[in-house]
C-alpha cells in the first residue's frame, strides 16, 4: 500500500503535503460514502504534482497522488472510493495553493523578499481543536469550520503560525466540481508580530470600508 506522504502527528515527513490527511470524514462528508470500497484500488493514477509552495530545503513540498490519497483514507477508515479520487485530489491541491496564497499576501512587504521569500516549514492538521475566533463565530451563529491547521512559515529566520480554519459552502472560495471552500488565513495571536499584523489588517480593512464609502 502507498504509504501517506503526511505525518499524522503533525509535522513535516519527506516529501510530504503540507495537508492534513487525519481528517478524511472531510472528503467523505462532502462527496459522500457511497457504497464498499476496497484498500487496494486498480490502476490509481501514482503521478503527484509539485506545488508553489517553497520549503526550506530549497524544494517545493509534493502533493499525494490519488494511490497515496485514497490509502491515507482508507487507513484511517474513512471508506474512500476511487472514483472519488480524481475529484478530490485536484480539489485538495487547490485549497492548499489558496491557503499559501493568502499567507503570501500576509507577508507582503515584511522583509522575506530579502531571504528568497518566505517558506513552509511545516504544519498540523488539528481538526478537533476550533480557533478562539472559530468559537466566537459559532456563539454568533456562524457555521463551523470542518477542519483546522497551523502552518509554521519561515521568514528569514523568524518563525511566524498561521492558523487556517476551512469552512465549506461560503463566500467565494476555491471551488471544482460545485465544492466550494472559504478559507480564513491569519497570523496566530501568540507573539507581539502575530498580534501586529492582525491589528494592522483591522486597521486597513477600516480605512477602506471607509473610503469606499466617500
Amino acid at each position: 500500500m502507498a504509504k501517506c506522504p503526511v505525518d499524522h502527528g503533525g509535522g513535516q515527513s519527506g516529501d510530504g503535503c503540507p495537508a492534513n490527511h487525519n481528517s478524511g470524514s472531510t472528503w467523505t462528508t462532502i462527496f459522500g460514502k457511497g457504497g464498499a470500497s476496497t484498500t487496494n484500488p486498480p490502476s490509481l493514477p501514482t503521478d503527484r504534482e509539485v506545488s508553489s509552495i517553497p520549503r526550506t530545503t530549497n524544494e517545493n513540498w509534493v502533493y499525494p497522488s490519488e494511490a497515496q490519497f485514497f490509502a491515507a483514507m482508507a487507513r484511517k477508515n474513512h471508506n474512500p472510493h476511487a472514483a472519488d479520487m480524481k475529484a478530490v485530489v485536484p480539489i485538495h491541491n487547490a485549497v492548499n495553493e489558496r491557503a499559501w496564497s493568502e499567507i503570501v499576501k500576509w507577508e507582503a512587504g515584511r522583509g522575506g523578499a530579502t531571504c528568497g521569500g518566505v517558506k513552509l516549514v511545516n504544519f498540523k492538521g488539528r481538526p478537533n481543536d476550533m480557533s478562539p475566533k472559530a468559537r466566537l463565530m459559532t456563539l454568533l451563529g456562524y457555521s463551523a469550520p470542518f477542519d483546522r491547521h497551523d502552518w509554521i512559515v519561515d521568514r528569514c529566520g523568524t518563525r511566524i503560525r498561521y492558523v487556517i480554519d476551512f469552512y465549506t459552502g461560503r463566500g467565494a472560495g476555491v471551488s471544482s466540481n460545485s465544492v466550494s471552500f472559504y478559507l480564513d488565513v491569519r497570523p496566530a495571536l501568540d507573539n507581539w508580530g502575530g498580534v501586529k499584523m492582525r491589528f494592522g489588517a483591522v486597521i486597513g480593512d477600516l480605512f477602506a470600508t471607509r473610503n469606499s464609502g466617500t
